[in-house]
């Protein structure tokens, strides 16, 4: 786990591949610091990336209501096969199966199904192209299945199709910014492979 910033208010750190973002990491930080950590969002267990916590509840309510307003922008770089055009928005109407854990496109409205929306950027085109990322909402699994059933399946992410030797999904959040005591704070990283 390393620390990009730390005050009473906020911490942001880097998830690696692996960890649950909703016990692991706020375990980690409570030991390293001795007070408690709110989860504000969350990443899969298999993707990495910045992540910002709360270090108390009126900061933990003060991100969710940014997050709630969209004024948490979170961007991600992700690996995917095939080659999406230049520039796009993904929007969809997405349904979780929480007894499978996972996420299918539907075409209508009904209970349990969410809107999604995401706007992308391919930096490298290719067999297999690197792309930036923006959400625009914050679903479950959303970039993963919402690439996938355009047939760009991240790398590594079998899951959602993706026929390849690697062993989770090549997404990665790579930058989270957000107002913050009256000036706007942004936290980024990149992975080895988006380098």
């Amino acid at each position: 786990m390393q620390i990009l910033f730390h005050d009473d208010n906020i911490t942001a750190v880097i998830k690696e591949v692996g960890m649950d973002s909703e016990k692991d990491l706020p375990r980690l930080l409570e030991e390293k610091y001795g007070t408690p950590f709110y989860t504000v969002h969350r990443l899969d267990k298999n993707v990495g990336g910045v992540m910002v916590y709360a270090g108390n509840k009126e900061s933990a309510a003060k991100l969710s209501h940014l997050i709630q307003n969209s004024k948490m922008i979170k961007e991600y770089v992700a690996k995917v096969h095939g080659t999406p055009d230049e520039h796009g928005f993904f929007e969809d109407l997405l349904f979780k199966d929480s007894k499978k854990n996972k996420v299918y496109v539907v075409d209508r409205l009904r209970k349990g199904v969410k809107s999604a929306k995401l706007e992308y950027w391919t930096l490298i085109k290719g067999e297999n192209s690197l792309v930036r990322i923006r959400l625009y909402t914050g679903r479950s699994h959303q970039i993963r299945v919402q690439f996938a059933s355009r047939k760009f399946a991240l790398l590594g992410d079998k899951k959602y199709g993706a026929k390849d030797e690697f062993s989770a999904p090549f997404l990665y959040s790579s930058k989270i910014t957000f107002p913050y005591k009256n000036e706007t704070v942004t936290f980024e990283s990149l992975p080895d492979w988006a380098k």
